[in-house]
């Protein structure tokens, strides 16, 4: 607990990155505090700067964001809120999309690009390196080892420290760590989402950080269930869903957004929620979600 009566981050343990920094496991995914669509500023600035401010207090010092939430948004806030950082304090960002627009995505990871992106990124989040960089998605269009090749250069000219990836595929791993050391793999997870179960291993083998988004995507048999689990332990949807993930592996660091004070003191509540086996059984035997490609 924290000095406001407020479970702390700290209960889930910690997590290596790249044997270099050490974050506690359940982290913050700040897409969620730009405008709808993923586009613009927030409705409520403030309440955006004050859930970021009450993130140190809660024990949370592992932040993932991106240049494309927003554009832009999303990190200046985070610089705005938190600089100087606490010491210990990580902050992840990623590149790769450009946006045109509310809802949309356009792939670009050519060397230019994220070289401008890496950039934008330090000016904005205000350092003079990033803690853990990752490739948004890989581009269709762009060799991927090209892509790796131009964060290897800059993480050479100490721009970035650490590099990871998100979106991909376990081969996109395996070819990824020829060129470079990849310490993250950020894919969208769930109990009712496992569709990358085996990149899930292969990370928790391999010693990478997993970090899941979307831990709450559920289609209506697994709303029923998780429901079931929270009554028996008085925690919300989420709070199961995201403890569920702390025990699925020692590899995964959850990143649960959210606009609210409030919601974010209720999330980390799963640092200390556990579930018994049968319980963590129950939950993976719910139907998956099935997504459109």
């Amino acid at each position: 607990m924290n000095g406001n009566g407020a479970t702390s981050a700290k209960s889930a343990g910690t997590i290596q990155l790249g044997g270099e920094l050490t974050v506690n496991r359940l982290g913050y995914g700040a897409m969620r505090i730009t405008g709808d669509g993923i586009w613009g500023p927030p409705k409520d600035r403030n309440a955006a700067l004050a859930v970021l401010r009450r993130l140190p207090e809660l024990g949370i010092n592992f932040v993932d964001t991106a240049d494309s939430y927003g554009p832009n948004v999303s990190e200046e806030l985070i610089g705005e809120a938190l600089y100087p950082y606490p010491a210990g304090f990580v902050v992840a960002t990623k590149g790769g999309w450009e946006r045109s627009g509310p809802g949309q995505w356009t792939h670009n990871a050519s060397q230019n690009h994220l070289r401008k992106a890496v950039e934008g990124s330090l000016k904005r989040l205000r350092v003079e390196r990033i803690d853990l960089y990752q490739l948004h998605i890989p581009d269709p269009l762009v060799s991927f080892e090209a892509s790796l090749a131009t964060l290897t250069e800059l993480q050479a000219q100490e721009k970035i420290r650490l590099i990871g990836l998100s979106n991909v595929t376990q081969e996109h791993v395996e070819r990824a760590r020829k060129v470079a050391n990849i310490v993250s793999v950020q894919n969208r997870y769930s109990f009712a989402d496992r569709e990358w179960d085996y990149l899930v291993d292969y990370c928790d083998k391999n010693k990478i950080a997993f970090i899941p988004w979307a831990p709450l995507v559920a289609n209506k048999g697994a709303s029923e269930t998780v429901q079931k689990v929270a009554n028996a332990h008085n925690a919300t949807q989420l709070q199961v869903a995201l403890a569920w993930l702390l025990q699925r592996s020692p590899m995964i660091l959850p990143i649960p957004g959210t606009s609210s004070v409030q919601h974010l003191e209720e999330n980390m509540k799963a640092a200390s929620l556990k579930l018994s086996q049968e319980e963590f059984n129950q939950l993976k035997k719910v139907p998956e979600v099935v997504f459109s490609r």
